[in-house]
């Protein structure tokens, strides 16, 4: 026979059962809530002899098949994350303005300066090889990088237009050699 005592007592086993089906705490105790209340909407369909906990495992079972077949349907039919995901492609226009900016720059600065400051910043070489290639002493290399940074910096944040923002305020992460 069906009576909310009897239901109190084979909550321990449903919960069980639940926590078989789910494998997670939270979502057994939902399952377990969902099949109380619908044995008790449904308690008119109960039948005399009948195992109650047969009965209210087998609505437990349903509700749990029926809740991931449309869990498995809507999300991953629905969720744009995963499309998103694929789909988002990082903007190259910045920093391909932000090299135009720096060559054009380099443009303005002397002979000595660009070609002092391409070797060191752009091909990497250390101050004794530029000193070496061009037949000049460390302290001469090291005046003019000094000087070519200076320019340019002064050439990059001067604003060529009232709306452009100085070379300062922008993020340069590919010119850590201008620091």
């Amino acid at each position: 026979m069906f009576t909310e005592n009897s239901l109190i007592h084979e909550m321990d086993s449903l919960r069980r059962f639940a926590m078989k089906l789910t494998r997670d705490v939270h979502d057994a105790d939902d399952l377990l809530q969902s099949t109380v209340l619908r044995a008790m909407e449904k308690k008119h369909l109960f039948q005399k002899d009948t195992d109650l906990f047969k009965w209210t495992s087998k609505i437990m079972y349903n509700l749990f098949v029926s809740g991931y077949r449309r869990k498995v349907r809507f999300e991953t039919q629905y969720d744009p994350e995963n499309y998103i995901e694929y789909q988002s492609v990082p903007a190259s226009q910045d920093i391909v303005m932000e090299f135009l900016e720096v060559e054009e720059a380099m443009e303005d600065l002397s002979d000595d300066h660009r070609q002092v400051l391409e070797m060191i910043c752009v091909l990497g070489m250390q101050y004794g090889e530029v000193s070496e290639a061009l037949d000049l002493p460390v302290g001469t290399v090291r005046s003019r990088l000094f000087r070519a940074r200076e320019n340019l910096r002064i050439v990059l944040e001067t604003p060529k237009s009232p709306f452009m923002l100085p070379f300062g305020s922008q993020n340069y992460e590919g010119f850590a050699c201008l620091s």
